[in-house]
Formats: structure tokens, C-alpha cells, sequence
């Protein structure tokens, strides 16, 4: 039986380097691969550019990375709820891709599925546009959008197998399964990892052939990104 299971983060993000591009999984603080992110604030890796949803907050997730100056670029498609990472883009510190968020999941999906570029009506005729091919059908204009990849894609599940195959649960199956698919090196981290044949295969969101390293991830904090409640009586 293969087996794709390493000790830890460390292990897991071997090869990594200065200048990679890396996707991130994650919608808001949740699903993110915590114990990937603070291996590559250890490493101190420098000049990645980063595709994820957002970036975090200020002191947890990419926001981290991004406080250190270790991202070179952000390809993203929220910025609201990380200061500096909204100081960085006005004072031209950081480059930034803003992507209207479907676009942002299709070009993930697209480039998974070995689809190089597809037509989206999102964006047309604003300065998403700008610059990109156009095109009509049936009376509709469409822009051109090119697939995304990347040298190593950071996914976190609730549970996985020796395998790789993997299991989302909840809210954290968002931007994970389709980064899963466009990693050159994909690296999952689990907060359960189960031997091979204990999944139900009908549950399983990401197989196993999409991912080369897996690892049981420790101390997750889960934080909330904007906590509301009501006010007392």
C-alpha cells in the first residue's frame, strides 16, 4: 500500500524555496492550513506569491507571512479584514491580484483539471477587465481567464488517510478541494489521520492521487475571524 504520510510540517514542505508560488486553502480563518503556514514563517522563505481567498488577519494566518515580508504577491479576491495587508497594497509594498471570488475558485478548479484558460461574464466591462481578451456569446461578453498553479498547494481537512484521501468538513470545504487538485506538491494537513480503507469512500472530497504529502497537524487554534454577538439587556 502506498503510503504518503510524514512526520510534520517540516518534513512536509521540504523543496520549498524563495520565489515560489504557493496556493493557500481557507475562506476567512477557517480551513487553513495553520501548521504549513507557521513552517513557512520558520523557513523564512522570501519573494512567494500567494493565492488564497483572503490573507488572514493581522497576527494569524498569511498575515503572518505578510508581516514579515515574505510575500511578494497576493492573488486573492477579499482584502477587508487585514490592515496590513491593506497598508501594503495602498503604499505599493505588495502586489496585488484582485479576482472576483467565483473567478478565483474556477481558476483553481480549471487549472486542477489541466484547462488552461476558460470565458467568465464576472468583470467584464470594469478594470478587472482591463487588458484581457474579450469575447461575445450568444449576445453576452465574456472575458478570458487563465487557469491557476502552483509549486506547492497547502490544503487542510478534518480527516485523512496514509493515503491522501481526504475529508472537509463544513465551512473548511471551500477554496481546499479545488486547491488540492493544482499543486505541483500538494501537502495536506489533518487533524485525523486514519490508516488506508478506514474512509467511506462515498465521503471522500479530495482522492488520494491528488496528493503527495500528508501529515497530522497539532494545536489548532480555529480562530473566529470577526466574532459577533448580541448585544446584553
Amino acid at each position: 500500500m502506498i503510503t504518503k504520510t510524514v512526520a510534520d510540517a517540516q518534513a512536509a514542505l521540504a523543496g520549498l524555496a524563495d520565489g515560489m508560488t504557493l496556493m493557500l486553502g481557507g475562506f476567512g480563518l477557517c480551513g487553513i492550513p495553520e501548521n504549513a503556514i507557521q513552517e513557512i514563517l520558520r523557513l523564512g522563505v522570501k519573494n512567494l506569491t500567494c493565492i488564497s481567498n483572503n490573507a488572514g488577519v493581522d497576527d494569524f494566518g498569511i498575515g503572518l507571512l505578510l508581516q514579515q515580508r515574505q510575500v511578494r504577491k497576493m492573488i486573492s479576491s477579499y482584502v477587508g479584514e487585514n490592515a496590513e495587508f491593506e497598508r501594503q497594497l495602498l503604499a505599493g509594498e505588495l502586489e496585488v491580484e484582485l479576482i472576483p471570488q467565483g473567478t478565483l475558485a474556477e481558476r483553481c478548479r480549471a487549472g486542477g483539471a489541466g484547462i488552461p484558460a476558460f470565458y467568465t461574464p464576472a468583470g467584464y466591462g470594469t478594470e478587472v477587465g482591463e487588458g484581457k481578451e474579450s469575447r461575445e456569446f450568444n449576445g453576452k461578453m465574456y472575458l478570458l481567464e487563465t487557469g491557476l498553479t502552483a509549486d506547492f498547494a497547502l490544503v487542510k481537512a478534518w480527516k485523512g488517510d496514509t493515503a491522501g484521501n481526504l475529508i472537509y468538513k463544513g465551512t473548511a470545504r471551500n477554496f481546499n478541494p479545488m486547491m488540492a487538485t493544482a499543486g505541483k506538491i500538494t501537502v495536506a494537513e489533518v487533524e485525523e489521520l486514519v490508516p488506508a480503507g478506514e474512509l467511506d469512500p462515498n465521503q471522500i472530497h479530495t482522492p488520494g492521487i491528488f496528493v503527495q504529502r500528508i501529515f497530522q497537524g497539532k494545536n489548532y487554534e480555529k480562530r473566529i475571524e470577526q466574532r459577533t454577538v448580541r448585544a446584553t439587556a
